[in-house]
């Protein structure tokens, strides 16, 4: 059954607990086919066992909550730019003359949604944006008032917000996350991988030392062959390697995992979304039919994120992901009971999405559209000076 907007409606009214898809995937390679997780604090990868069906299974994690919820927003972003849905959207340029490379960030990229630093420390209309009519929402904002948010920045009422670098320091406004994500490989075996390289050059090893040079300009390497420019040894021992020339010795390393399916688990919680309440008009109390609108919008942006990011199951290099049925979502409603199931295409759950926003517009609630801030001449001098040491070194200082 397809699922629509009455449906979304009547599971929010009443006591479901939420909505569920489990998707299987295989690598695009085909089963067997290695694939490459991402890798934590000293290149290690995030392995447990988990009890599943009654067995301890060896499983190793393919794509966390965290990253999940950054795909989602960003499916949600292509969708507001390419004109599909109508979505409240922060944005702040750094397109100053000064800077060497010109961006934009929006509130679906940032990591801490509208309560970003980069937000924060940007001028709306002249005014820092934290202390502007629009920014001091974040002050005021709670569980019992998400009133003003909801217009503002909704998706961080779904994936989760904490205002921890405002003024209030912790004790800023904090939602927990409605939807949550993640895709676990199955029955996980660690392999190996190699490495080579050929130099077309064919440069040896005796070539050397390389010389860091003394100074160096625009016609001229950073290393020289010669003692009288030169000065220490490239990386010590002057080996051509240090400059990235010369042959790459065949080596043999741990690396990427075989396993017997990958499993992704999305899971829209109804009874966090219940807790919101939306007064309008500076009300202490909020009304009903209100609360239900605002609910359903946020609720069918999370089935939008949920269907629009699973169309592209290309998590990273060598760890591409091939769906193995249609996404069946499913309606957790009463215990003991058969959950219902739900086709969704992300096609269908965008029109549910646009349609629960112009009743939640009809009904009063706020429902900004672009919000363009301009980024304090601190924050671009910070910007440029970081853009400056990165293009002078490797760019990996904190």
């Amino acid at each position: 059954m397809e699922l629509n907007l009455d449906i979304v409606k009547e599971a929010l009214s009443g006591t479901a607990a939420a909505f569920r898809c489990v998707t299987e995937y295989q690598p695009a390679g085909g089963p067997g086919d290695k694939l490459f997780p991402p890798t934590y604090e000293g290149g290690k990868y995030a392995t447990e066992s988990r009890m599943i069906d009654g067995r301890q299974v060896d499983c190793v994690l393919l794509d966390s909550v965290q990253s999940q919820a950054n795909r989602m927003e960003l499916a949600l972003l292509e969708a507001y730019r390419s004109g599909q849905v109508k979505l409240p959207v922060l944005i702040t340029r750094f397109d100053q003359a000064v800077l060497l490379k010109r961006f934009s960030v929006s509130s679906l990229e940032a990591p801490h949604r509208i309560a970003d630093a980069l937000f924060r420390d940007s001028l709306l209309q002249g005014v820092i944006f934290r202390k502007s009519e629009k920014g001091r929402v974040l002050d005021h904002a709670e569980v019992r008032n998400a009133t003003a948010l909801f217009g503002l920045c909704p998706t961080a009422l779904l994936f989760g917000l904490w205002d921890s670098t405002g003024p209030r320091g912790g004790l800023g406004a904090k939602f927990q996350r409605a939807i949550v994500s993640e895709i676990i490989g199955y029955d996980a075996v660690p392999g190996v991988k190699t490495s080579s390289r050929i130099d077309p050059a064919q440069i040896m090893l005796g070539a050397g030392p390389l010389l860091a040079r003394k100074a160096s300009n625009d016609s001229t390497p950073s290393w020289t062959l010669d003692d009288d420019a030169g000065g220490k040894k490239l990386g010590n021992d002057g080996k051509p390697s240090k400059a990235n020339h010369g042959n790459v010795t065949p080596g043999i390393t741990q690396g990427g995992y075989t396993i017997s399916k990958a499993v992704q688990t999305t899971v829209l919680s109804l009874t966090t979304l219940r807790r919101l309440r939306f007064p309008l008009n500076g009300k202490p109390d909020s009304d009903p039919a209100v609360d239900a609108a605002a609910r359903t919008v946020l609720a069918t942006l999370g089935l939008a994120a949920g269907a629009l990011a699973r169309t592209d199951a290309d998590l990273r290099s060598r760890c591409q992901l091939f769906a193995q049925q249609v996404p069946v979502w499913e309606l957790l409603d009463r215990p003991g009971e058969t959950p219902r199931k739900y086709q969704l295409s992300a096609e269908a759950a965008v029109s549910l999405l646009q349609a629960a926003i112009d009743e939640a517009v009809q009904a009063g609630l706020p429902w900004e559209g672009e919000i363009v801030l301009t980024p304090s001449d601190d924050l671009v001098e910070l910007v440029r000076r970081s853009q400056e040491l990165a293009a002078a070194t490797d760019g990996g200082e904190d």
